[in-house]
């Protein structure tokens, strides 16, 4: 099961895709020292920092989609599978292993497309291993032969989407009024585009610090809450 946190914060990704309308207007990449400063921030628990890894990494999700997969009326939803893989390898990233994050990064986005075309395949009952899943312009061809290595998670995807429909509701269930006003602003769980710790910060008349703090506990009520009702 993933984290209450990681169910929010793609739907904010998801919605920010949405309302920038896809057009390829993603954020620049982080400098050198940028990165190295948002990586030792989330170390030390900073949201935010997290954050901002991830939505100046998607355009590698979009590079990614668009270098392998030629079929232009699925590149949205592989854009989707990706963010997801993305989220989940800067949340797990860990520097001491000296690999780039980038080249970690991708990975995990790779790894999650992967499975989202053999869980798919799955669902629809087709067996054929040589059966071709994707083909670029240069002939190279993808088969459920090649990703067969991969982990059953047909059960595992289906249930992340029922939790991240059951933290959107718990939202609305377990927390107080400022804490759900909170982490509304700060995931965009009102339609409107997320907004980082200091803009809700300013906008509520609090110190950033106290919206963390408040943003830490609520995202640890929520946490409880899934894990009981699993």
């Amino acid at each position: 099961m993933l984290s209450a946190a990681i169910y929010l914060l793609t739907h904010s990704l998801m919605l920010t895709l949405h309302l920038a309308g896809n057009t390829g207007s993603f954020p620049k990449p982080l400098t050198a020292a940028e990165e190295r400063d948002c990586l030792e921030r989330m170390a030390r628990g900073d949201l935010d920092a997290r954050n901002t890894l991830i939505e100046h990494n998607l355009r590698l999700v979009a590079h990614i989609v668009k270098k392998y997969y030629a079929q232009e009326s699925e590149q949205d939803d592989l854009i989707s599978v990706g963010t997801v893989g993305l989220i989940k390898g800067i949340t797990s990233y860990r520097p001491e292993k000296n690999t780039r994050l980038a080249t970690y990064a991708a990975k995990c986005v790779e790894n999650e497309i992967l499975m989202y075309f053999r869980s798919r395949r799955k669902l629809q009952n087709e067996v054929s291993l040589n059966e071709t899943l994707d083909a670029d312009g240069d002939g190279n061809t993808l088969s459920i032969l090649d990703v067969v290595g991969v982990d059953d998670t047909m059960y595992a995807d289906l249930q992340d989407r029922e939790d991240c429909v059951r933290v959107r509701r718990l939202v609305g269930e377990v927390l107080t009024p400022r804490e759900r006003e909170i982490i509304t602003a700060r995931y965009g769980l009102d339609g409107r585009m997320p907004r980082t710790q200091r803009d809700v910060a300013a906008k509520l008349g609090i110190s950033r610090s106290y919206v963390s703090r408040i943003e830490k506990r609520a995202l640890e009520k929520l946490e409880d809450a899934l894990g009981k009702r699993g």
